[in-house]
């Protein structure tokens, strides 16, 4: 991973976009830390699916650091990128843009937060299966 501050711009393709609502908020208004995860969770496992041709599931989440609140009306956009394949498991690197609500330039982002999700491959009983070669 990079530190947070380092890349002025999203790593990766845009794998989720969505419109953070009213009903997602914490008790001060901001969007829940918890309602972010669950996404980007989602967004890793649309990626690591891709690479696996299948199922898969989250394993592990490394470290996380929340830099501004998202607030109601933000245009959040996630971003994934792979960054490993491994026999079973997939390394996937998320990060959270958003558009603040006022801003007119749809091109200006600013970064939330960023984490490594490892995935892995599982065959139709749950159980971990290799990821297949040349995926």
């Amino acid at each position: 991973m990079i530190d947070l501050d380092d890349v002025p711009a999203p790593q990766g393709d845009l794998t989720l976009k969505l419109l953070a609502s009213r009903q997602d908020t914490n008790l001060y208004g901001d969007i829940s830390g918890g309602w972010l995860i669950n996404h980007m969770d989602q967004a890793a496992e649309l990626a690591a699916g891709r690479q696996a041709h299948g199922r898969t599931a989250t394993v592990a989440i490394e470290a996380m650091d929340f830099l501004s609140p998202v607030r109601v009306g933000s245009m959040v956009n996630i971003f994934t990128r792979v960054q490993e394949i491994g026999h079973s498991s997939i390394k996937i690197d998320v990060e959270v843009w958003i558009r603040l609500p006022q801003e007119r330039n749809p091109q200006e982002l600013h970064k939330v937060t960023e984490a490594r999700f490892v995935m892995v491959a599982l065959d139709e009983n749950g159980r971990i299966r290799a990821v297949p070669n040349g995926a």
